[in-house]
This record gives C-alpha cells, sequence and structure tokens, in this order.
C-alpha cells in the first residue's frame, strides 16, 4: 500500500498539462517579388535580336551582350540606345530606360593617323566606355583633327605612339593628347567602329551634343553604377538633366571629355552641400582620383546653382 508520501512524490513527477499555444499572429507580408528586367540588343552592324538580364555594370552588360552572340567583350566599342547608328546623342551611359532598345558597336578596321599639333589643342573631345576603351565623342569644326578625313567620332583611340591606351580612362587619354609637345608628329592608332552597308557614309557630324529629348515623365531607368549594384529609378528631374548638361559642357571645355554619368554624380555630390567650400571636400572624397582644379569646382558648383535657377 502506497505511503501519502509516494502518492505526493508521484503527483509531483506528473507532467503539467502543455499551455496552450499563443494565437498565431498574422503572418509577415511577403516582399513584393522584384520584376526581370530583361533588354533586347542587337549588334549594331547587323544580327538577331537577343535578350539579356542579370548585369549590374557596364562590364557586366558588354558581358551579357557578348555571351548572347558568341563574341568576346572586349570586341564591344560602344553601345547606343534606341539607334543602330555611331550617333553620339544616343550613346548608353550610366542609365538605361526599361524599354530602350541597346545596339552593340564591335571593333572594325584598325587605322593609324600621323597628326602635327599646330595648336594646343586638337580639337577632340573623348569619353570612354566604363569598361577600358576610350573614344571620339565630338570633332571641332575647323580643328587639326577636323581637317583629317579618316579620323572620324566613334573612333576608339587604341595607341598614341605605339604606347597602348587600353584601359585608360577618358580623362587620362585626354591629358595625354594636351600634353603633346607642338610641331613633332606623332600617331594614333584607332578602331573603328564595324558597320553595316548602309552606315557606310562619310563621317558623322560633329556636334556639340546639344541636350537629349526628354523622356516620357513617369518612365523608370536602370542606374548603372561603376561601384555597387544597379537600381531602379525614376527618371531625372528637369533640375537634374539641366544641371548635368551643364556640368558636361564643363568637362568638356575644361578637361576634354563628355561623361553623363560623371556630371550626374557632381549633381547628386552637390545636393548634400550648403557651400562650396563643402561641395569641394566631398568631390575631392568622392572623385580624388580626377584632381579637379579649385576654379573648375567653383564654376560648377555657379552652373549647378543656375541650372537650379532655371528650373524653379
Amino acid at each position: 500500500m502506497e505511503s501519502a508520501a509516494t502518492r505526493e512524490a508521484r503527483g509531483a513527477e506528473a507532467p503539467h498539462p502543455p499551455a496552450s499555444p499563443p494565437s498565431p499572429s498574422e503572418p509577415p507580408a511577403a516582399p513584393r517579388a522584384r520584376p526581370r528586367l530583361v533588354f533586347r540588343t542587337q549588334l549594331a552592324h547587323g544580327s538577331p535580336t537577343g535578350k539579356i538580364e542579370g548585369f549590374t555594370n557596364v562590364r557586366e552588360l558588354y558581358a551579357k551582350i557578348a555571351e548572347a552572340f558568341g563574341i568576346a567583350p572586349t570586341e564591344i566599342l560602344f553601345c547606343t540606345l534606341n539607334s543602330h547608328k555611331v550617333d553620339m546623342q544616343k550613346l548608353l551611359g550610366g542609365q538605361i530606360g526599361l524599354e530602350d532598345f541597346i545596339f552593340a558597336h564591335v571593333r572594325g578596321e584598325t587605322k593609324e593617323v600621323e597628326v602635327t599639333k599646330t595648336e594646343d589643342a586638337l580639337g577632340l573631345t573623348i569619353t570612354d566606355n566604363g569598361a577600358g576603351y576610350a573614344f571620339i565623342k565630338r570633332i571641332k569644326e575647323g580643328s587639326i583633327i577636323n581637317r583629317i578625313e579618316a579620323v572620324c567620332v566613334g573612333d576608339s583611340i587604341e595607341a598614341i605612339n605605339d604606347h597602348s591606351i587600353v584601359g585608360c580612362r577618358h580623362y587620362e587619354v585626354a591629358k595625354m593628347l594636351r600634353e603633346l609637345p607642338k610641331a613633332q608628329p606623332f600617331t594614333l592608332r584607332l578602331v573603328q567602329p564595324k558597320r553595316a552597308f548602309d552606315m557606310i557614309s562619310q563621317r558623322s557630324r560633329s556636334s556639340k551634343c546639344p541636350m537629349e529629348a526628354k523622356v516620357t515623365s513617369g518612365r523608370e531607368t536602370l542606374r548603372l553604377r561603376s561601384g555597387g549594384a544597379a537600381t531602379v529609378e525614376e527618371v531625372p528631374s528637369e533640375f537634374e538633366e539641366e544641371a548635368s548638361r551643364r556640368v558636361d559642357d564643363l568637362l568638356e571645355s575644361y578637361m576634354g571629355i563628355r561623361d553623363p554619368e560623371l556630371a550626374s554624380t557632381m549633381v547628386e555630390t552637390s545636393k548634400k552641400t550648403v557651400s562650396v567650400q563643402e561641395f569641394a571636400r566631398r568631390l575631392d572624397s568622392v572623385l580624388g582620383e580626377f584632381a579637379f582644379p579649385d576654379e573648375f569646382v567653383v564654376e560648377v558648383w555657379a552652373a549647378i546653382g543656375e541650372a537650379r535657377e532655371a528650373c524653379g
């Protein structure tokens, strides 16, 4: 017969009924799935249409295009949007509209020209493709280069006096050309884009690269960055477009380059500053490799302020 103590101990060891589970809370809302961004592409001289996706910068974009057409990424000189022509107003920069058609211009014939620098400026405006190739974006009317018919807008500069400049940024190439001595001939090795028969004509007319037509309000773009992931953003505001255009003009007059992405970055940097001194410090931390002179920074700050006033 069990003692009272034994019964008490057994009762203490008996498991307690489990506590009722808490009422389930509302499940967290599932994050909205990001749509796949698929872009149509062709080789500018003619090809079937390919589709590409999954790139976050220009180098990856070129790799995707190359994979689609079975070529090496280094074959691509630059890309234009919605035009197969060598049209510098359609040049792919840091932004691609989500409905844009991408045309890749690939290496064509190589040519060498001898130039004698009789003036300080050659009359060239240089840009680069973000993946190692600098090329000619503009030829100034009446300049030294304008008198050499073999040199065309869209030609990639591969070497100066047999010194390869592949991998150099546009501002480095422009600086090399500025520093060449006067009255001494030098050689440019150029690679022209491969062209379809309907594109073989007189060389592209030089232009002041006027402001491109504005995109429809509310349209989104894919913003490509040299560092960091690509992001889908609204198209730039009227002020951002106008300010970037003015800064790009200053880049051309001071440094002999055009670079809408660089101009856009400088405008974005200005939004976080309240004085030209703070603007100069931020530019130095973000774009220090350019070593912008003080007078240039002051001009940029003024141009951005003028754009803000002009756009209300």
